[in-house]
This record gives C-alpha cells, structure tokens and sequence, in this order.
C-alpha cells in the first residue's frame, strides 16, 4: 500500500520531537447549554487538563485551532445550511434534530471543533499522529445536522487536506458506538474518502445509512468478540482501499459502563482497540488524525480515563519513528 506524500512532508518527519505532537482543543470556547442537558461537555476541559499535568506531554503541544471557514465548511456542507447555522436561521425541527440549542457560541465552538480536526490532519502528516480533544461529528449530513453535531468535521478535514493537495485517499475508521450516517452519507459521493462504521446494531441512529463498510454488532458484545471483528474488518479494508490519511473516531462510548452504547468492552479492552488501529496505520505508513468522539458514561472520569489512553497511544505512536531513527514513511512513486 502506497502513501501521498511531499517531499517536504517526509523530511520533516526526520526531526520531530516525542514529546511535540500537536494537541487541539476548543473547550475554552463554551458552548451554553440548559442545567441538567445530559451530553458531558465538561469532558473536553477535564480531559485538556488531564493531559496538562502529565509529565510526559509537552505544554507547548497543546494548541488552540484556528475555526473553519465558510470556505472550507462548504467543501462538503450546503451553503444554504452553513448560513443557516451561522445566522440562526434552523427551524424548531433541526435544532431539536442536532440537540443543542442555537447560539452564537454554538456555531463559533462547531467552527473550531471541525477546525481542530483539520489542523491535526495536517499535523499528522509531518508528525505521523496529531489529536483533537473533541470532533467525531459523525451525524452531520451535507444539509443538516444531528445526534449533537452541526459540521462533519472528518469529511471537512479530508475535503480540505485534498483541496490543499497534500492527500488524495481518507479512511475514516468510525468506532464510536453509534453508527456515523452522516459521514455515509457524504462518502456516497466521493470515492476519495472511504467510510468504516463499527457500532451497535439496535442504536441510534435508528434509519442507518449504508457506509463503505459497516459492522453492525449485537447489544452486550464484549472485548474478544470486538476485538476480533476489529482486526477482520481491517484486513479487508487494506485490500479495499489505499489510504493517505486516517481518521480515527475514538468514541468512549462503546465502554460497558457507558449510558447509551449498549456494548460491553472494558478499559483495557478499548486501548487494545486503539492499538489495532495504530498497528494498521503503522503498518502501511498511514498517518493518523484522532478525534475523541462520543462518551455518556454516569461518571465522567471514566470516559476522561479512555480518552487520555487514546491520546497516551497517539504519543507513543507518534514517538516511534523518532525513537527509531529513521523515518519509515515512503515518498509518492
């Protein structure tokens, strides 16, 4: 399998630092919501500041994104529906379809979560992994939003890393519980961006949309069972498709403990799920840009612990070349 790669992108990879790889986080910019609102926003400080009192991640690599434009939104989202969102102007139906209500903060905080995942593609391209702290906005179609997403920000992020002419090929590994129709739906009709959904089968959304690849799996599925459908589903993928870039929709929500996943994967069980994917990627010399996804355990320091595995493997993953001496990712034939 072959990658897209510029010159100067592979010669940058030669110099990077283990402890330099950009993290993106816009949980300063407060999106209101009404007291007792059941989605855990709190998760992306607690989780920013997790990372902040680990030693072993640099201060400097956390970093505030710059927001999407209506340029770049647009790349996948309807005009018509990205003035709506930025104007106020969705009616009672869509607003209660996406599941947060209109405000001037919800559109700024929409703008830098999807700008967030476009800064860690592109990050990743030098550095091999990059994060967002938030994003998997996964429900997002071209012309509406839902399930607590207003802009797709894998699909933006792949659509504009391809406009820049940095990659030609994304592989959105979707393995947040619930399965991602919007980004289905957009990957209909473009054969550059390739979608992979493991969920839960009886799981909202209730009216799926047919990815490239969907796993739908039985309620109560637990880490060997998943694990093994995981390693299967990626086999075949990299017989399907050859990817420039990954995108990782790391959702917490799959844990046993989580209020709305229905599965049944433990702590430990979920960062060997994230090592399978990083193993994929550094198999085929794939970078990797991760997204946090979704998470509704009752406390949320267990979605906080399974996020910060994710992000620790990323370090690591992003450290293994450096460590090696020697970058391992090959030039365009």
């Amino acid at each position: 399998m072959q990658t897209f790669y510029h010159e100067q992108n592979l010669a940058s990879l030669l110099s990077f630092d283990l402890f330099t790889m950009d993290i993106f986080y816009s949980d300063t910019f407060e999106l209101p919501l009404p007291e007792k609102h059941r989605f855990p926003m709190s998760k992306y400080r607690l989780l920013r500041e997790r990372i902040m009192a680990t030693a072993k991640f640099s201060a400097a690599a956390l970093k505030i994104p710059e927001p999407a434009t209506d340029r770049q939104l647009q790349l996948v989202h309807d005009s018509d529906y990205v003035q709506r969102v930025v104007n106020g102007e969705l009616s009672k139906l869509e607003i209660r379809r996406i599941g947060f209500p209109w405000s001037r903060g919800l559109v700024e905080r929409s703008r830098r979560s999807v700008g967030a995942s476009i800064s860690a593609a592109r990050s990743a391209l030098t550095q091999r992994a990059s994060v967002n702290l938030a994003g998997g906005t996964h429900h997002a179609f071209v012309d509406a939003g839902q399930g607590y997403c207003v802009f797709n920000d894998a699909a933006v992020a792949a659509k504009v890393l391809k406009a820049e002419g940095k990659i030609e090929n994304t592989l959105v590994v979707d393995l947040d519980v619930h399965q991602g129709n919007g980004t289905a739906a957009i990957a209909k009709t473009d054969a550059s961006l390739f979608s992979f959904s493991m969920h839960c089968e009886k799981n909202y959304p209730f009216r799926k949309t047919t990815s490239d690849i969907d796993i739908s799996l039985p309620e109560n599925t637990g880490d060997a069972e998943y694990l093994a459908a995981l390693r299967s589903t990626l086999q075949t993928i990299e017989r399907r498709f050859t990817a420039d870039l990954v995108v990782f929709l790391a959702g917490a929500d799959p844990f046993e403990g989580d209020r709305l996943g229905h599965l049944r994967l433990t702590k430990l069980g979920l960062k060997q799920r994230d090592q399978i994917v990083f193993d994929f990627c550094d198999r085929h010399q794939i970078p990797i840009a991760i997204a946090m996804s979704g998470g509704y355990a009752p406390d949320v320091n267990d979605i906080v612990d399974i996020h910060f595995q994710t992000v620790d493997l990323a370090l690591e993953f992003h450290g293994a070349n450096n460590n090696s001496g020697s970058a391992e990712f090959r030039q365009p034939s």
